[in-house]
């Protein structure tokens, strides 16, 4: 009996242990996956590890030899090189959502915040009024919320319009959408450091790009210049949008992760029938 039970236990031990190792990994993937900066250095390390499997199976001396220098201190000169990516990615880590989003909406709800968001979009850019809209989805921008206005309403387009007017004083800043509500508005966000592909842009999109390279946000822009609608996701920028592909865009971003994947096996099996 008392075997059996340390069997048991031991079991239980091993089989949490092997679970935590993938739930660290799996966290990691997630988070490179969702930075951009962090997706860059791990193509970097995953080529430098190539080049050594392949120096050493061809036996390139000097390759070798300078692979071992850069892999016995490449670690340091990566923490000191991409000492702001690291930090930022230890906050994003923190800020993470385990379970999600704070609310899953339902059909009718997505709907509903679609139609709201395009509408004052589409008020807003046939006036040239300025906007940032930014809706958060896995991580959580509460530090963002923090510091800003809180509203805490109800979606509606006239609201979202009222904000953005050039006479109200969180005009400038930006809104975050939790869920099919509006959190806060006038909300800063750090602007992009890719300055050198992006020289033309004005604060309001640098802020989306920045947002964006550091969550997995999904962020609108209006132009108060040309009205241009644009969005920013993970680090890029779609510039000179029409309506519908806002509309569109929001659509699939917003539909949850397990309906995407229906779907793709849906359109295969439709595939497999035609053929």
């Amino acid at each position: 009996m008392n075997i059996s039970i340390d069997l048991i236990f031991t079991i239980l031990n091993k089989t949490i242990d092997i679970l935590l190792v993938w739930l660290i990994f799996y966290y990691i993937l997630k988070l490179i996956k969702d930075n951009v900066k962090l997706t860059l250095i791990f193509k970097g390390v995953l080529i430098l590890v190539v080049l050594e499997i392949v120096s050493s199976v061809f036996h390139f001396r000097t390759i070798g030899m300078l692979l071992e220098y850069i892999i016995m201190w490449g670690p340091l000169a990566l923490i000191v090189i991409f000492q702001p990516e690291i930090r930022t990615a230890l906050e994003q880590l923190g800020r993470s959502q385990l379970l999600g989003r704070h609310k899953v909406l339902s059909v009718d709800e997505r709907e509903r915040l679609v139609y709201e968001i395009v509408t004052a979009m589409d008020q807003l850019r046939k006036s040239r009024i300025g906007a940032l809209i930014v809706i958060e989805r896995d991580v959580s921008l509460s530090d963002y919320i923090e510091k800003a206005k809180k509203v805490y309403a109800d979606i509606t387009s006239d609201l979202l319009v009222s904000i953005f007017f050039p006479n109200n004083p969180l005009h400038d800043g930006g809104v975050i959408i939790q869920g099919d509500r509006i959190s806060c508005a006038g909300a800063v966000f750090p602007t992009s450091g890719n300055v050198k592909n992006n020289k033309h842009l004005g604060t309001r999109h640098r802020a989306g790009l920045g947002i964006s390279e550091e969550t997995d946000a999904i962020v609108l822009i209006v132009s108060e210049e040309t009205g241009r609608l644009s969005v920013c996701l993970k680090g890029e920028l779609f510039y000179n949008l029409s309506i519908d592909d806002v509309r569109m865009t929001l659509i699939d971003e917003l539909r949850p992760k397990q309906e995407n994947d229906f779907e793709e096996l849906d359109e295969e099996e439709i595939y497999e029938e035609n053929k």
